[in-house]
């Protein structure tokens, strides 16, 4: 992997963050099942020392030459403008002249570093690290991070900040909206082989943008998606982000995604998990600022034997912040899903309001689901509750429509599907909705 660390026209200060990454990713052990965030779930199969990296891909001149999933996605979803991604890099860009006019900078990372040096520096890497922290504190975003909330921090993080490739880029000016969202296909074509990339989303003060961020594959050997994600946003902005990561078999996923959200700001998250054989995300939102807000929206359907870890933060570190996150998720066959959620409050943040819920609905006495809610909580006037349910689909309602002469299968996706729609229900991007239900459908066999 060294020889990816060396990168011709890359500023100084990236190169050394690369190889602090990298001295950090080789110190650290692989986790194992004895360290708490990873009791549920076991990576050692993960041979990094031999991983390769994934072959660049030659762009493409207009989207009729991207590849058919892509241009499957691109007919049915409405967006301001997309970056498309193949393996390790941006192969087609389609960026409205508009966009720029009002300020917006949106382009992938590699291109951002030439022509937004000093925005990229600013940013990158304050709140996903290229370092392990000490500490349960992350400074301001813009400054150099020394600390952290975040008690899983470890190798994957660091080698990401080593050798990630490319990525989105999106900022978003003072005051600035952006009304229909922007959008980042990534899709692997390539077995026995990894693609790590990042995310960076600014959203400064009074703006507004939705960020669709999608990942896509057919059946893969031996692949490997390692990720990372920072969404900052600004005193009084509004992110909405979407994260549908769909691999193909094959497939190993481990994504960071953090947003930092300052005074009066919301944001708004959406993780839907349905592709890979072991998927491991982890969301968390750093309440900073007084009045903040963030809404943490998660569903994930596993079946056959895939694997499915989640981690999520909600850490309220300002007083009268508001977080609230559901998280639903359906088993079928012999697959195994795991939550692992935290709701922590800082000393001083009173007046917080905080709830997280949990819903798994199995639909196989094979599958196994693990749901692990968490408080610590440092302050004595705040409101916070978190609650975690299992249990089978409803014997009464399934067999009420079988007798009306529906199919088994059929059946069991208005069942899923009705489970799911209290999450469905709050994404106010229609295309988005069916494209996931669509795969829900897959999933049980109705199509």
């Amino acid at each position: 992997m060294t020889q990816i660390l060396n990168r011709t026209g890359e500023p100084e200060w990236l190169s050394q963050k690369r190889v602090e990454a990298f001295g950090l990713y080789e110190s650290l052990p692989v986790p194992n099942r004895k360290v708490e965030a990873w009791k549920y779930t076991d990576v050692s199969y993960i041979d990094l020392q031999s991983l390769k990296p994934a072959q660049v891909v030659q762009p493409v001149s207009s989207a009729e030459e991207l590849p058919e999933l892509v241009k499957a996605r691109l007919s049915s979803t409405d967006v301001a403008g997309y970056l498309v991604f193949n393996g390790p890099d941006v192969v087609y860009k389609h960026v409205p002249e508009e966009l720029a006019s009002k300020g917006v900078v949106f382009t992938d990372l590699k291109s951002a570093l030439e022509t937004h040096p000093d925005l990229v520096r600013k940013y990158l890497y304050s709140i996903v690290p290229a370092e392990v922290p000490d500490d349960t504190t992350i400074a301001a975003p813009g400054t150099t991070p020394s600390k952290s909330p975040d008690p899983s921090e470890g190798k994957f993080s660091a080698l990401n900040a080593a050798v990630w490739t490319n990525g989105a880029f999106v900022y978003v000016p003072r005051g600035v909206e952006v009304d229909l969202p922007l959008g980042s296909f990534r899709v692997m074509e390539e077995s026995g082989a990894y693609t790590a990339t990042r995310t960076l989303v600014v959203a400064e003060a009074n703006s507004k943008v939705t960020f669709i961020d999608e990942q896509d594959s057919h059946e893969l050997s031996d692949a490997y998606a390692f990720g990372a994600v920072e969404l900052i946003v600004r005193d009084g902005a509004n992110l909405r982000y979407v994260s549908v990561q769909n691999w193909g078999r094959g497939v190993t996923h481990i994504q960071r995604q953090r947003g930092d959200v300052d005074r009066d700001a919301t944001l708004n998250s959406l993780v839907v998990t349905m592709g890979a054989d072991l998927s491991r995300t982890e969301m968390q939102s750093y309440l900073r600022g007084q009045g903040s807000s963030s809404e943490m929206l998660g569903l994930y359907f596993a079946s056959e034997d895939q694997h499915f870890d989640h981690y999520t933060l909600q850490h309220h570190a300002a007083p009268h912040a508001h977080s609230d996150l559901l998280y639903k998720a359906v088993n079928s066959h012999e697959s195994r899903g795991v939550f692992s959620g935290m709701i922590k409050v800082d000393l001083g943040a009173q007046k917080t309001d905080a709830y997280q819920k949990h819903r798994t609905l199995m639909l196989s006495s094979e599958a196994r689901n693990d749901s692990i809610p968490q408080l610590e909580i440092n302050a004595n006037d705040v409101r916070c509750s978190h609650g975690s349910t299992t249990g089978p689909v409803d014997h009464e309602q399934l067999f009420y429509l079988l007798s009306r002469g529906i199919p088994r299968a059929s059946a069991e996706k208005m069942l899923v599907t009705a489970f799911l729609e209290d999450v469905l229900s709050r994404l106010p991007l229609e295309n988005v909705v069916k494209y996931i239900e669509g795969i829900i459908a897959e999933k049980v066999g109705a199509v």
